[in-house]
């Protein structure tokens, strides 16, 4: 991998709050985002816990990938940190303490508007640290389960994402497909709100579980045999624009901003994690140790 550039780091310009229900545990969160100095990166801190503990978002965190990305180990966990990691990275904020009141940030909508629009109104600043953008010199594909993700060279200093959905004929969401070139103007405006989604019947298997309790179709995309119960879509093709806004989030744990072109077909978090774990292997063998890598 090559440094393409760099830009200076942002951090908020003050603090910001978000409260709602938890999807997991359908607890009441309070989520805040407050400042941090230049290089510490985005840090999760549980407040419920005694002593207070620190989970950075950093691939190395990743614990976790079965239908979210969870981060540390317990009782220190964090989950479903995509959409609160998605709105930090589309807004281009790289310094942030997240504070939360409980295992997972609040579930909203299923989606990181909510998130997005507590940023906005903080503001961001500048700060003097640079944050380097790298690219691939060769195309880097990882696939497992019928899915594939690849990052191809840049042809210029933009990420662009395409995503392909396809879960087959028989499935109730249909084939579609979107490309994104990643900035802050459009990630709020194309991405933010495109709500998390999943099949009636896995809905169903995770109240079994006992995940979901106080969610119901009309909190997020819930897709029976002839589409979405209780609710509309804000985008002909937003489930696909959701894998992306996935994608930002989980991406963003590698700790340095990438350009080049992203194509998923079928991507998930595991893909996604996995692209970023290898990423980040590659950027340590070629800046020479880790510690470089957010210089």
């Amino acid at each position: 991998m090559r440094r393409q550039s760099y830009r200076y780091q942002r951090t908020l310009a003050g603090p910001a709050e978000v409260r709602g229900v938890g999807f997991l545990t359908g607890a009441t969160v309070r989520a805040r985002f407050l400042p941090a100095p230049a290089g510490a990166g985005v840090v999760f801190v549980r407040t419920d816990c005694r002593p207070r503990t620190y989970v950075p978002a950093h691939i190395s965190q990743v614990t976790g990938t079965n239908r979210r990305t969870t981060l540390g180990r317990p009782p220190a966990q964090v989950g479903l940190v995509e959409h609160v990691l998605a709105a930090l990275a589309g807004l281009r904020i790289d310094n942030c303490l997240v504070e939360l009141n409980a295992p997972e940030p609040p579930g909203l909508d299923g989606s990181a508007r909510a998130f997005v629009d507590a940023l906005l109104t903080a503001g961001t600043k500048l700060q003097t640290a640079r944050r380097p953008v790298y690219a691939v010199e060769e195309t880097t594909i990882v696939s497992g389960g019928g899915a594939t993700l690849a990052l191809h060279p840049a042809e210029g200093g933009d990420l662009v994402i395409s995503y392909f959905l396809d879960y087959g004929l028989e499935s109730p969401i249909g084939r579609q497909v979107h490309t994104e070139t990643i900035t802050p103007a459009t990630f709020a405006n194309e991405l933010s709100a495109c709500r998390t989604f999943i099949l009636e019947s896995e809905a169903e298997t995770l109240r079994q579980q006992g995940l979901g309790s106080r969610t119901t179709p009309n909190d997020l995309l819930v897709f029976g045999p002839h589409g979405p119960i209780d609710n509309r879509l804000r985008y002909a093709n937003e489930p696909a624009r959701h894998k992306i806004l996935d994608l930002v989030g989980d991406l963003s744990l590698l700790g340095v901003d990438l350009c080049g072109h992203v194509t998923a077909y079928r991507s998930g978090h595991p893909l996604n994690t996995t692209l970023a774990s290898v990423l980040y292997e590659r950027l340590s063998v070629s800046c020479g140790c880790r510690a470089s890598l957010a210089a």
